[in-house]
């Protein structure tokens, strides 16, 4: 049995096949679902790697942040504006979003990380999330409180050749290879020796300061890095929904990455995908009765916390004997 505490582990090459299962189960979403379904499978593919990101931060090395949701929006923004207004290529827009999550981590965790820690780095976060809210909100560039709709989907040109990602499916499937070279990124930093550093100064930061591995800046740099992937699976919403509006950028979207986590299971790689397939499906067969989807998450979340304190996976990895944790 692997130790309970470690968010470290062997098992890459696992959770490589893993990902190719769930590729090749993904790719067959549009041969057995309609239009609307496939919609809401790009949107978990999303919101997946959106989770995975906030745990490559909380679960690797301890920092709680409520603020992962102007980092997604600044991807979504930035790609619109990118694509519509600067007419950019959209493989140049996509990876320059990323970039602006990451410099937006990058101004905010210098800021918030000098002044504070723990649940006061937490709040910190949010207040700056709300700020970039509010100036979304009021810039008329980004179309203030009814944000930019009408946004399209992208052609890419390979020298001679293109990819149409209008027609069909197309652009689910390069939202399915986007995700996952993104979740193999987000996997392969765990098992560096920057991803071990993490992890120890997740279970003691003042022994590894004490070893000479310089805190501060191993956390700054997580939280660029979960910035970056955050803003990018931000960017594919863009062309995907058509639309962007700052509720991106609102409070109750940095808690969603939250509640994936806590559901799935943080202490699991795999933990955040899942809370995201379930939450999904709960939003999806309760959507047309207001205000049950929020009733029937927090029921979840609670017995989660009082009965299933490790998550879904937990629960599973106890009946199993405790395999698949890192």
């Amino acid at each position: 049995m692997r130790n309970s505490t470690s968010f470290i582990g062997g098992g890459l090459r696992r959770d490589l096949l893993i990902l190719l299962a769930i590729v090749v189960l993904g790719c067959c979403v549009p041969g057995l679902l309609n239009r609307g379904l496939v919609f809401i499978a790009g949107m978990i593919w999303i919101n997946a790697v959106f989770g995975l990101s906030f745990n490559l931060l909380f679960g690797l090395s301890g920092v709680l942040s409520f603020g992962q949701a102007m980092f997604f929006a600044a991807g979504a923004y930035a790609t619109a504006v990118f694509t519509q207004h600067m007419g950019l290529p959209f493989v140049p827009a996509l990876l320059l979003s990323a970039l602006t999550g990451g410099v937006l981590a990058g101004l905010v965790g210098v800021v918030a990380l000098r002044r504070s820690e723990g649940v006061y780095f937490a709040i910190l976060t949010l207040a700056f999330a709300e700020l970039v809210h509010i100036l979304i909100s009021n810039t008329a560039l980004l179309g203030r409180n009814d944000g930019l709709a009408g946004l399209q989907r992208p052609r890419l040109g390979f020298g001679g050749a293109q990819i149409d990602l209008v027609a069909g499916d197309n652009f689910y499937y390069f939202i399915v290879a986007v995700c996952a070279v993104l979740i193999v990124f987000i996997r392969w930093i765990i098992d560096t020796p920057f991803g071990r550093a993490l992890q120890a100064v997740k279970q003691d930061p003042e022994r590894a300061e004490f070893l000479g591995i310089p805190v501060r800046l191993h956390r700054l740099a997580i939280f660029v890095l979960a910035g970056a992937t955050t803003a990018a699976a931000g960017a594919l919403v863009a062309p995907w929904a058509q639309i962007v509006t700052p509720d991106l950028a609102h409070w109750s979207n940095s808690t969603n990455p939250i509640l994936y986590t806590l559901l799935g299971g943080s202490a699991y790689f795999w933990g955040p995908a899942l809370g995201a397939v379930v939450l999904s499906a709960v939003f999806y067969l309760t959507r047309t009765l207001v205000g049950l989807s929020d009733m029937v998450t927090g029921l979840l979340l609670l017995v989660v916390v009082v009965a299933l304190p490790g998550g879904i996976l937990g629960l599973l990895s106890r009946w199993t004997g405790g395999e698949g944790k890192r």
